[in-house]
C-alpha cells in the first residue's frame, strides 16, 4: 500500500512537470515566432511608426492617436513572451497557465497589428468594436451549447436552431415589429430544442443523429421558404433592425465608451446572459442540479433530482438561447433573411464552448478570438497587407485544435454527455 501511495503522487508530479515544460516551450516558441515573422521576415523599417487611432472620427478625433516605433514595439512583445516562457520553465504559473496562454495570444495579435500598421494608421477602437459585434452569435451559440451539454445532452443542432429562428424572426418582424420577431425567434428555438429533447431523451435516439436531422431540416425548409416566398414577397423580408442604443454616460467614456457602450441591445443582453449563466451554472442550486445530471444522473436521481425534467428544461433553454442568437443575424445585423446566412456560426459556437471548457466566461474569450479574426479581414484589405485574408481565418481554428489536443488544458466533457438515461 505504501508503494502505491508513493507511486501515484510521483506520477501526478511527473505529468504536471511535463505539462509545465511543454507550455514553457510553447511560450518561448511564440516569442521566437513573433520576432522572426514581424521583426526579421519583411520586418518594418527601423524608423517606421505605427499609429493606432483610439476613437472614430479620423484625424480630427479629440482623442490623440497612439504612436510608437513599430520595430521596438515588436521586440518588446517578443521579449515579454520569452520572459513568460522562461518563468514557466523554471517555476511555472500553476493554475494561471491558461490565463498566461491567453495573454501570449493577445500579445501575438498586438505584434501582428503593429507590423501590419507600420508606417500606416489603424483604427484600433473600431477594430475592437467590430470584434465584439461579430463575436455575439458565436458567444450566444456557445452559451446555448453549455446549457444543454452541462445537463448531458449533446446539442449540435444549434446551427439549425439559429437558422430557423433567423427566418421566423424576419417573417414575424415584418408583420409586427422587431421585438415581436425576437420573441418569435426565441419560441422557434425552443420548439426545435424540444423536438431534439424528445428524440434524444424520450426515444433515446443518438444525440448526434438527432441534432444532424434538425440541422438538415432547418437548412432545407428555410431555403425553400426563402426561394418560394421571401424572394417573391418583399414585404415579408423587410422587418428593419434593432437600432444601436448608446448607454448614457458610459458611451461618453474615452476609448472604452466606443468599444463597449455604443451597441444594440443584442450586445448588452449577451453580457447580461453571461453574468446570469456564470452565476446560475456554478453558484446556484439549479446549476448544481443541472451539472449533477450531466455528470452522474443515477446519483442525482437517488438524491431526488428529476433527471428527465432537468434535461428537458436545459435543452429548451438551450434552444431559446440559440433562437435569440438567430434573431441577431437578421434583426440585429442586416435586416433581411438570406439562405444559409448563419454560415456555420452555430458550429463555431460549439468550438468556442469546448475551447472555453464549458464555461460562459471561457466561451466569451474564445468567441472574441473568432470575432477578432473575422473583423480583421476588412482591416487587412484596407492596409494592403501582403497576406491573403483566407489565411487569417485559419488562425482561430488552429488555436482551437491546439486547445482540443490538450495543450492549454483538456476540456472536460460532462461524464454523462451523450448518454441516454434509463430510470430504474
Amino acid at each position: 500500500m505504501a508503494t502505491l501511495t508513493t507511486t501515484v503522487p510521483n506520477a501526478a508530479t511527473s505529468v504536471e512537470l511535463n505539462r509545465r515544460r511543454r507550455m514553457g516551450f510553447v511560450f518561448i516558441g511564440f516569442a521566437l515566432l513573433t520576432w522572426l515573422l514581424f521583426a526579421v521576415w519583411q520586418g518594418p523599417e527601423a524608423e517606421a511608426i505605427t499609429t493606432f487611432r483610439l476613437a472614430p472620427g479620423g484625424p480630427n478625433s479629440p482623442i490623440p492617436p497612439w504612436e510608437f516605433n513599430a520595430l521596438n514595439g515588436i521586440n518588446i512583445v517578443a521579449g515579454i513572451c520569452a520572459a513568460l516562457g522562461a518563468f514557466q520553465l523554471v517555476r511555472g504559473f500553476g493554475r494561471a497557465t491558461s490565463t498566461v496562454m491567453w495573454l501570449i495570444v493577445i500579445l501575438f495579435a498586438f505584434a501582428f497589428l503593429t507590423w501590419a500598421a507600420s508606417g500606416k494608421s489603424l483604427n484600433l477602437a473600431g477594430l475592437l468594436n467590430a470584434t465584439l459585434v461579430r463575436a455575439v452569435p458565436i458567444v450566444i451559440g456557445a452559451m446555448s451549447g453549455i446549457l444543454s451539454e452541462r445537463a448531458g445532452i449533446i446539442n449540435i443542432a444549434i446551427e439549425g436552431m439559429m437558422l430557423g429562428s433567423a427566418m421566423i424572426a424576419v417573417i414575424v418582424g415584418s408583420l409586427t415589429n422587431v421585438w415581436g420577431g425576437i420573441f418569435a425567434a426565441i419560441l422557434t428555438g425552443a420548439l426545435l430544442a424540444y423536438i431534439h429533447g424528445v428524440l434524444s431523451i424520450k426515444y433515446k435516439i443518438d444525440q448526434i443523429i438527432s441534432g444532424t436531422v434538425i440541422n438538415i431540416f432547418a437548412a432545407g425548409i428555410t431555403s425553400y421558404i426563402s426561394a418560394k416566398f421571401l424572394n417573391t414577397y418583399a414585404e415579408l423580408n423587410s422587418p428593419g433592425i434593432v437600432k444601436p442604443f448608446p448607454l448614457p454616460l458610459l458611451s461618453d467614456l474615452p476609448v472604452i465608451g466606443t468599444i463597449l457602450f455604443k451597441h444594440t441591445w443584442f450586445v448588452y443582453t449577451m453580457f447580461i446572459f453571461l453574468i446570469l449563466m456564470q452565476i446560475g451554472v456554478f453558484h446556484s442550486r439549479w446549476g448544481l442540479r443541472m451539472r449533477a445530471v450531466g455528470e452522474h444522473p443515477k446519483a442525482a436521481d437517488t438524491l431526488g433530482i428529476n433527471v428527465i425534467r432537468t434535461r428537458y428544461i436545459s435543452v429548451v433553454l438551450s434552444g431559446m438561447m440559440a433562437g435569440f442568437g438567430g434573431a441577431w443575424f437578421t434583426l440585429g445585423s442586416v435586416g433581411r433573411f438570406d439562405e444559409m446566412m448563419t454560415a456555420g456560426k452555430g458550429f463555431i459556437g460549439l468550438a468556442a464552448m469546448i475551447f472555453g471548457n464549458y464555461s460562459p466566461m471561457g466561451a466569451l474569450g474564445a468567441g472574441l478570438l473568432f470575432g477578432f479574426a473575422d473583423s480583421l479581414q476588412t482591416k487587412l484589405a484596407i492596409l494592403k497587407v501582403p497576406i491573403p485574408s483566407e489565411f487569417l481565418l485559419m488562425a482561430p481554428y488552429v488555436i482551437t485544435m491546439i486547445a482540443l489536443a490538450g495543450l492549454v488544458g483538456k476540456a472536460q466533457l460532462p461524464a454523462a454527455g451523450g448518454k441516454p438515461y434509463d430510470k430504474e
